[in-house]
């Protein structure tokens, strides 16, 4: 006869369902709570709320509780999307909270990426530090950087607006990019993503360029993992075809016409 089913098991079943029916950020009781509802230990309500905050059903907030969460914000990584406008797509409201905006030295990378050409001569660059959100829930920090010449952007609605809008309307297109991945832990950014130091985010660090071909943006986004996601489609190699072959491209080249979170 079969084993009967873990009594934490049974629990988390009840409570998946009981998440079905609930909202986005609506607070879910404690482990003491549900282990006086179920009339259980408070070790077995942790063993049955583990997988729902492994799967990102659940969050804990340090000193705030639990929090219902929905899906995590899924990007497709081959289409140009601003997170403004993904936010919008999924009937979520974006905001945003400025850290940083102003002009100042470019870093190594931002030269190599903004002005190839200038070879060692110093640079400037427009800097916009933001905490990306949906609705009330911090999604990521941005740093983005422009070319100094694109100071305009300093004067656009950086907490509600889009600066993809913003590049439009100046007369430049976001067009090609490529990106690298790469991840980290939120350590000094926890504070400001309301999560712990330890928390996995998804470092996503890419380059864009204009309708000309120009450099027109240095990024790097630092997700919180299980509040976002990039969906990638990818084609399966033919079998025994050689990685070096000319019709086959290097398993890690970037994506051209790479997202983005503007």
């Amino acid at each position: 006869m079969a084993a009967s089913q873990p009594l934490y098991e049974r629990i988390e079943k009840q409570l998946r369902r009981r998440l079905e029916a609930a909202a986005d950020g609506d607070p879910f009781p404690s482990e003491s709570r549900l282990a006086q509802e179920f009339g259980v230990s408070r070790m077995t309500a942790r063993a049955a709320l583990v997988r729902l905050e492994r799967d990102g059903l659940l969050e804990r907030v340090p000193g705030r509780g639990s929090f219902v969460r929905q899906a995590a914000a899924a990007r497709p990584v081959g289409t140009l999307l601003s997170f403004h406008d993904q936010a919008l797509a999924a009937g979520r409201t974006p905001r945003s909270r400025v850290l940083e905006a102003g002009v100042r030295p470019a870093s190594p990378q931002e030269t190599a990426a903004l002005y190839p050409d200038s070879g060692p001569r110093p640079a400037s660059v427009v800097a916009i530090g933001r905490v990306r959100i949906f609705d009330d829930l911090p999604v990521a920090i941005e740093h983005a950087t422009f070319p100094a010449s694109l100071d305009a952007l300093l004067t656009a609605d950086l907490e509600t607006g889009s600066l993809h809008q913003t590049l439009r309307r100046l007369g430049l297109q976001p067009t090609l990019g490529s990106s690298v991945l790469t991840a980290r832990t939120a350590d000094d950014d926890a504070s400001e993503l309301d999560v712990a130091p330890t928390t996995p985010m998804l470092v996503e660090t890419r380059s864009i360029v204009d309708q000309h071909g120009n450099p027109l943006e240095y990024t790097i986004s630092s997700y919180v993992a299980h509040r976002y996601a990039l969906k990638v489609d990818f084609s399966v190699a033919a079998r025994g075809r050689s990685s070096h072959t000319p019709d086959s491209a290097p398993a890690t080249a970037p994506r051209r016409g790479e997202p983005t979170a503007r």
